[in-house]
């Protein structure tokens, strides 16, 4: 910041600034203006260093107000330890601003002591522990704090245990009629945080499925409700809350274009891959969706992120979610079923079925065949159903995950000594499954007929071992039991002759 007298007054902002940050000069004068302090009539310069990365967004709106009236000598105050940021009002007050948190947990890596913030966005930045978060309503009471005139008391820290507690759902697992193989596919799915694809006639509860099923995901953890929010907060999707509590859950329509599923833009943005981060993506209708877009998934579901490379920059966002596909099982959606004629000919479901490629669909872990509920089923009596609610459900797949996150963490079963950073089965590297799942003779025998008959890929190999560790962690067993091999084949998908 240099503010120099002897010219004609004038306000410059350098350092690749966007239109936002080249329009704080007037939002900046009017707030300095409006708050009863002098906008001095010299020549400002504003450096924002380091001077080869962009700048974008109405942060800088507060530290280049406060930057003018150090300089101008009209405010005297020690700031190397803090950070400012936030959007100014033409009247000095301070707006909602997107990506805080991230912000915030910079300064904390930074090793700073304090965060002056918008108000309105200090929950946000309170579940931080570590570094006190002062929440500033305007540019005048932030004067005062500086000059002790009037003390801005800091926010008060939020525990975690406050947000992640039992939530309420829509959807519980005993609403759906019949359906006790696919109910036991997606408590699977859910255990070990596995994709899976749908495939069934309309009207089979495919969509009801899905949408269930985060009624039966385990509780965030903290760092990845953290991770969660850093996502939403740059995406200026938290509103008023101040922790994404619950799993994600995406469902964007198979009209989506590329750059809204992957990611992208002149100023990189998350997608509704990362949107999904440690939830669910749910793409119904997945044949429906375009080739390039479906054939875009298949990198970031191995690596569990995206790298979005623009002109502008390169920009990684993670991206480890669940995906749900859900599909008719040809055009007119009854190809197969016993109770109603298929009216496609054959080019029409060759055609439909080649929509989705082969190593797209080897990615996915479970494939499940979900045919139209029983009459009987449908018309019985609510009285008569046993149907396992998703509490019950639920308490078996936390379980599971938190035997799981045992297993990876630091003091649990690595041999090698190795630090994990996965938190369930389907992250598992090749190298984890050869450590983790050690078979015995008569499980190795089974996978051997298997991929014999079966014609598996290296990759369904490895992934049906995945499978079956997740239906041993369900039933809290140590070992992988050859009955475990088996149902875990069963989720493989089956060659059909047309």
């Amino acid at each position: 910041m240099d503010v120099s007298s002897g010219s004609l007054p004038s306000f410059t902002i350098v350092g690749l600034p966007d239109k936002a940050v080249e329009e704080s000069r007037e939002r900046v004068r009017s707030a300095i203006k409006n708050s009863g302090a002098d906008f001095p009539a010299k020549r400002i310069t504003v450096n924002l260093a380091p001077a080869d990365l962009p700048k974008e967004g109405p942060s800088y709106d507060l530290p280049i107000a406060l930057g003018i009236l150090l300089a101008s000598e009209q405010l005297e105050a020690e700031i190397d330890d803090a950070l400012f940021l936030g959007e100014l009002s033409l009247d000095g007050r301070l707006r909602h601003t997107n990506g805080i948190l991230p912000q915030a947990i910079m300064a904390r890596n930074k090793k700073l002591k304090r965060v002056f913030l918008p108000s309105i966005n200090a929950n946000e930045a309170s579940i931080l522990a570590g570094i006190k978060i002062y929440p500033v309503p305007s540019l005048i009471s932030l004067f005062k704090h500086l000059t002790a005139a009037e003390e801005i008391k800091p926010q008060k820290h939020i525990n975690i245990n406050s947000f992640l507690k039992d939530e309420i759902f829509d959807l519980d697992m005993n609403d759906i009629r019949g359906q006790e193989q696919a109910k036991r596919a997606m408590e699977i799915a859910a255990a070990g945080a596995h994709n899976i694809l749908l495939k069934g006639p309309p009207g089979a509860g495919k969509t009801m499925l899905a949408r269930t099923l985060p009624s039966v995901l385990p509780k965030l953890t903290f760092e990845e409700a953290l991770e969660t929010t850093k996502i939403y907060s740059i995406s200026g999707l938290l509103d008023k809350k101040s922790l994404v509590s619950k799993r994600p859950f995406r469902s964007p329509h198979h009209t989506t274009s590329h750059i809204g599923l992957i990611g992208g833009g002149n100023v990189p943005k998350p997608g509704e891959i990362s949107l999904a981060h440690r939830g669910v993506l749910f793409l119904d209708e997945f044949p429906e969706f375009p080739r390039h877009v479906l054939e875009a998934l298949r990198q970031p579901m191995e690596d569990g992120n995206i790298t979005i490379s623009r002109a502008s920059g390169r920009v990684l966002f993670p991206c480890k979610f669940m995906l749900i596909a859900a599909q008719n099982p040809c055009p007119c959606g009854f190809y197969g079923d016993k109770t109603k004629e298929c009216k496609c000919n054959l080019n029409q479901i060759l055609r439909y079925q080649k929509r989705v490629s082969g190593p797209m669909l080897d990615r996915i872990d479970i494939h499940l065949d979900v045919p139209a509920v029983k009459t009987e089923k449908l018309v019985s009596n609510e009285k008569n159903l046993k149907a396992e609610t998703s509490k019950e459900i639920r308490k078996r797949v936390q379980k599971a995950r938190d035997m799981q996150l045992k297993r990876f963490s630091a003091k649990g079963g690595s041999s090698s000594g190795r630090k994990y950073k996965i938190t369930s089965n389907a992250e598992m590297s090749t190298r984890d499954v050869k450590e983790f799942c050690v078979l015995s003779p008569e499980s190795l025998e089974i996978l051997r007929l298997a991929v014999e008959r079966m014609n598996l890929s290296a990759r369904s190999y490895f992934r049906t071992i995945k499978i079956a560790r997740t239906i041993a962690d369900l039933e809290q067993s140590i070992k992988i039991k050859p009955v475990h091999i088996a149902e875990a084949l069963q989720y493989r998908p089956k060659q059909e002759s047309i």
